[in-house]
């Protein structure tokens, strides 16, 4: 077998050298027809007033062709191309322009409707979200943002060098920034990238870069930054030093012509602008050729409404077109959050991205809430309900529960509130789960709406309106979830006819017993609007003058310390009535799937989903997910060629190898094989290394090719990769769910049919068991063989 360390040699050396191939040749223009089109975004998505535009006609005509818009004659600086002429056109009104290109005679000519959108936003995604609290003092940034209204509400403006200091002279609402550039330069000694001397001295530790046609010269990066759709966005590409002559100032000579557009993860819900991460300024990527283009509204640090993430790809890759051109190719690149973006926005905007790069990736983040939802409801069943039952003092057997895996014997995964836990004589085991060092925390992020936080808030006048923000997901996604009778966000989250431990009764790790009263006690979580604010460990925020104090009410008021959120949790009433469980809303649950927050499988651009294998350090990327974005892929296309799956492995508390430059170099050549021979397909024109593949700790090659995985998806003997990468599952796997997960409200059956079809077996119940089970579960118990009853 070829090495893939073989292989990527000569990936990245296709990346660096100039572009061969080219797109497929269009028909001769003839001389009696002009075509006009658009080339940075489709008509209907113009935003800022401006387009690149490209009018396909003969050579003879070409100079003879003019502009009118809206009616009126019209000038568009164009230039010679291929195949016709191409510029920008600017001065477009919002809402519908009619642009109209013909011969001065008349007699040939073409007209296109270009809708325009303000750069500010919105084109699609409805109201914006108030209060939007500006975060334009970032570095990188360093400024205020732009007046746009004279009175709140709004984040305050003043005539100091900071929004701290001087006097108020106005209010900002869309904290739109002037855009402005700077230059950026690697030093000999490599890292990332340092500031540009302005004196225009060549700094003595300025590195070098060889480009693609064999020159070398300074590394030196052009960094634009400017406001699109409310958020802040960067791009970066090499260029040469500062020219005096400003028109000079777009050189695009050591750009290769590709593009990558860096995608950030994160957990937030909103009213933030958010920050431009510094991934954006990848100094390996940019050595390379290529450019970078990045936007806080693609960090899901920032939101998670991915309605607006794929509104803000969509305009900001509009602006790098409109300035610097029609990129050969446009890859994604990001993790997490990242990744989740590429997938949705590949599904649901194709043509933004040609290629995905997705790192420790989920298919979507809608439907891991209904998962991660369970984690504190079983953590606080086995540290508390069930405190006397010795198995959870076991660290390995809470995975029989959760599905996650479960780990001790260092920091990171070791409870931090162990010793708390059994000075209050509460259930502990040494380790923890993954729901503890991964996911704790995030139920009240994304479910109370009493618990969250903007940075610089304090500067956004009322605060009133800052006090009366709901700080929920559901809220954040308030436009698509919609809002009930008394005006809050509809939820999704739901566990009705859940079986939780399921799986593990079957195999005999949990007694019928055990599984019964799990079932009987563990409950659902209250609506948003009835939760309560939380204690210790969440608020008020710990810090080193009131860490002490705050331990000492954990351990002396009853209930402070919970870091179960068990306040807002559906708890039995009594001992005669099992604790209720919580409905999730049918119109919101159709609403996460028909706006596109569902991954639904629709994947037609190559993407090579690679992670770091960080299960033993319990990492919230569990590795699973890869295999159910597979799931969803094969059973919406009827295959998965189009995506290749690469593990590398690591070892806690050591230095981890990554995959990514690797696949970057092997995505390259996979999209310009599909440039140059399009009429293939996307598999058809896989490079050798686009094969499904593991690696060592050391990034070093394990195993590769069509029977890695083996045994995860097809009940084959497990490949390889498999034998080397044990998979975990979650809460609603251990309770009869698939792998690919997803399932909102499950379809039911009832107690009868399950007593008769085996869900139960080994175990038979008695009558009073079965009793007992009608009890728990009057509306029946999930039928996973069956779909998800809220998709459309």
């Amino acid at each position: 077998m070829t090495s893939l360390r073989s292989w990527s040699t000569a990936a990245l050396a296709a990346l660096l050298f100039p572009l061969g191939a080219t797109a497929a040749a269009q028909p001769a223009a003839s001389a009696t027809t002009v075509k006009l089109s658009v080339l940075s975004s489709a008509p209907q998505w113009v935003s800022g007033g401006d387009a690149r535009i490209h009018v396909r006609a003969a050579l003879g005509q070409r100079d003879k062709l003019e502009f009118l818009l809206n009616g009126r004659p019209h000038a568009v600086a164009m230039k010679e191309v291929a195949d016709g002429l191409e510029g920008v056109v600017t001065g477009l009104a919002v809402g519908a322009n009619q642009l109209e290109v013909k011969h001065r005679n008349g007699n040939v000519r073409d007209v296109i409707t270009l809708t325009n959108h303000p750069i500010t936003g919105p084109m699609f995604t409805g109201p914006q979200q108030q209060p939007f609290v500006c975060n334009t003092n970032q570095g990188g940034v360093a400024r205020q943002p732009k007046v746009d209204s004279a009175t709140p509400p709004g984040y305050r403006v003043t005539d100091g060098p900071t929004v701290a200091s001087g006097n108020t002279i106005g209010y900002s609402r869309d904290c739109s920034i002037d855009t402005f550039v700077t230059y950026l330069y690697r030093r000999n000694t490599g890292g990332g990238l340092v500031a540009l001397p302005a004196d225009g001295v060549r700094p003595a530790d300025m590195g070098t870069v060889t480009l693609a046609d064999g020159r070398t010269v300074d590394f030196i990066v052009r960094r634009e930054v400017g406001s699109i759709n409310r958020f802040l966005y960067s791009i970066a590409m090499l260029a040469p030093a500062p020219a005096a002559d400003s028109a000079k100032q777009d050189d695009t000579s050591r750009w290769n012509g590709k593009l990558l557009y860096w995608f950030q993860g994160g957990v937030a819900i909103g009213h933030s602008q958010g920050t431009v991460h510094s991934g954006s300024l990848n100094a390996d990527i940019l050595g390379q050729g290529m450019a970078i283009v990045h936007s806080s509204g693609n960090n899901t640090g920032t939101h998670y409404n991915m309605n607006i993430a794929g509104e803000t790809a969509m305009m900001t890759k509009e602006r790098f077109v409109e300035r610097y051109g029609v990129p050969v190719y446009t890859v994604g690149l990001g993790g997490s959050g990242g990744a989740i973006q590429q997938y949705l926005i590949a599904q649901n905007h194709p043509g933004v991205l040609d290629g995905l790069l997705p790192v420790q990736s989920y298919p979507d983040m809608v439907t891991q809430t209904i998962h991660v939802g369970d984690c504190e409801l079983l953590e606080y069943y086995m540290d508390v309900t069930d405190l006397n039952n010795a198995k959870w003092r076991t660290t390995k057997n809470r995975t029989w529960l959760v599905g996650f895996n479960a780990e001790e014997g260092f920091a990171r995964v070791n409870d931090p509130f162990a010793g708390i836990k059994t000075a209050l004589q509460l259930n502990t085991a040494p380790g923890s789960t993954e729901c503890i060092p991964a996911w704790r925390g995030l139920t009240p992020l994304s479910m109370n709406p009493l618990y969250g936080q903007a940075t610089n808030q304090q500067f956004y006048e009322p605060q009133s309106a800052i006090a009366a923000i709901r700080w929920t997901h559901y809220d954040d996604l308030r436009n698509v979830y919609g809002v009930d009778a008394n005006g809050a966000a509809r939820t999704t989250w739901d566990n009705v006819g859940v079986q939780y431990g399921l799986r593990s009764l079957n195999d005999g790790k949990i007694t019928p017993a055990e599984f019964l009263h799990l079932n009987w006690s563990i409950g659902g979580w209250k609506h948003p609007s009835q939760m309560v604010q939380e204690t210790f460990p969440f608020f008020p925020p710990l810090n080193a003058a009131n860490t002490a104090a705050e331990i000492n009410k954990a351990l002396t008021i009853p209930g402070y310390f919970d870091p179960w959120s068990s306040k807002n949790m559906y708890l039995a009433p009594d001992a005669a009535t099992p604790a209720p469980r919580t409905a999730g809303d049918p119109i919101a649950m159709r609403a996460a799937y028909t706006s596109g927050h569902v991954f639904g499988g629709r994947l037609d651009v190559p993407a090579i989903d690679h992670r770091q294998y960080m299960e033993r350090e319990l990492d919230m990327h569990n590795s699973h997910q890869s295999f159910a974005v597979r799931q969803r892929v094969t059973q919406r296309m009827g295959h998965s060629d189009n995506l290749v799956i690469w593990f590398t492995d690591t070892i806690p508390q050591t230095p981890k190898a990554s995959q990514t430059l690797e696949a970057l170099a092997v995505m390259d050549q996979w999209l310009m094989n599909i440039r140059a021979n399009p009429k293939a397909g996307v598999a058809a024109n896989k490079p050798p290394m686009a094969v499904d593949a593991c690696f060592d700790r050391f990034g070093a090659l394990m195993a590769a090719g069509a029977g890695a995985w083996s045994g995860i998806l097809d009940g084959a003997a497990p490949g390889a990769c498999t034998q080397a990468f044990p998979l975990y599952g979650t809460s609603r796997i251990v309770a009869g769910a698939p792998i690919e997960g997803g399932i909102y409200s499950c379809a039911r059956k009832p107690i009868e049919k399950a007593l008769a079809d085996g869900t139960y077996a080994p175990w038979l119940p008695t009558a009073a068991e079965a009793a007992q089970l009608r009890q728990i579960f009057p509306q029946g118990v999930c039928d996973y063989s069956r779909p998800d009853q809220a998709r459309p």
